[in-house]
């Protein structure tokens, strides 16, 4: 197995620097969307051979370092108790928002064998598919992103419910994140029990609070649910979108990798984080429509600056975009691979 992934997650010595991509199972494969067309999105993720067959498209396609799960992180909300859909104009849906102590309270703390055992039967799959090709990568969003999606019923511009739950009844919300936590842990636990080699966690909302309130309302769950996990043994990382302005907390949080979006250098965020950490990106998901020559220098340019850290997993700063030509995507990939190489 080529295991390069799983070494520059531990900051090992490497051969080149790996590279995967944030939701690289998805629309802008047409192998993806032929699977898509006879089948719903959450009928997908719960159907353990198709969520498998397209986990694989991209190592195949793209000769990607690692895998990462079909799937999609509120599927552990939609088991605690709410119901989920998806909308082509509005992305998900989650009805009844959580916004009182009652409503955190009828929340359950789903048993993931029991509740979720599409997730552990597609790793189960997965890990047979590839043992001799790379590793496979499961996932959580963290329990601050996932309660803003509870929160808010679904995305939001200003996060105002969020906020004034946050501001005006901390009790509930951290009664809510302390549920989420215990959920997080349980559901990530069980996906390296069936075979995940590696987890990462979502952050994709926490960029949009204050350092003080990240330090105060999230840290303390993230730090929790990361203790916990890492008694698994393998390598945690963890993505926060927008991580600029919270850096210097966000490097407290115990994860053996921190993922970087594209909005800072990334030579400026390992200078925050320290030169011992293993960072994770930055490509700006849009430079994938440059054209290759200019891609290239990019690829180059984050691959120079990042060679101080303490180890490099090449990644987009977010997930790509469908509308993203595939060649340039093997383009990069060949680049990463190509520049990357260690002399």
């Amino acid at each position: 197995m080529n295991d390069t992934f799983l070494k520059a997650c531990r900051g090992e010595n490497l051969d080149y620097i790996p590279v995967w991509i944030m939701r690289q199972a998805g629309r802008y494969l047409p192998e993806y969307q032929a699977i898509r067309a006879n089948v719903d999105f959450l009928t997908l993720c719960k159907t353990p051979k198709l969520a498998a067959e397209v986990t694989l498209q991209p190592v195949d396609i793209l000769g990607v370092d690692a895998a990462i799960l079909f799937s999609d992180i509120l599927v552990p909300v939609e088991s605690m108790g709410m119901r989920l859909e998806f909308s082509d104009k509005e992305g998900p849906v989650l009805s009844e928002p959580v916004r009182s102590k009652s409503a955190v309270e009828k929340l359950i703390i789903p048993d993931i064998e029991v509740d979720l055992p599409f997730i552990l039967e597609t790793i189960s799959i997965l890990r047979k598919e590839l043992e001799n090709k790379v590793p496979l990568i499961g996932f959580s969003g963290a329990p601050f992103t996932l309660a803003t999606y509870m929160i808010e019923g679904g995305t939001s511009k200003n996060f105002l419910n969020t906020k004034k739950m946050m501001f005006q009844h901390s009790g509930v919300f951290d009664y809510l994140m302390e549920k989420l936590t215990v959920t997080i842990t349980s559901y990530l636990s069980a996906q390296i029990k069936a075979g995940a080699q590696a987890v990462q966690i979502f952050d994709t909302w926490a960029g949009i609070l204050a350092p003080f309130d990240y330090k105060k309302f999230v840290l303390p769950y993230l730090k929790k649910t990361i203790s916990d996990i890492k008694k698994e043994g393998v390598p945690i990382i963890y993505f926060v979108n927008n991580c600029a302005g919270i850096l210097q907390e966000v490097k407290k949080s115990g994860a053996d990798v921190i993922g970087i979006d594209w909005r800072i250098d990334i030579s400026d965020a390992i200078k925050k984080l320290g030169k011992k950490t293993v960072v994770q990106g930055n490509l700006d998901p849009c430079a994938l429509f440059m054209p290759k020559e200019k891609l290239e220098d990019r690829v180059k340019d984050i691959l120079w600056k990042a060679e101080v850290a303490n180890g490099h997993i090449f990644n987009l700063g977010h997930g790509i975009l469908p509308q993203t030509p595939v060649e340039n995507v093997i383009a990069m990939v060949e680049a990463v691979h190509y520049y990357g190489r260690k002399s």
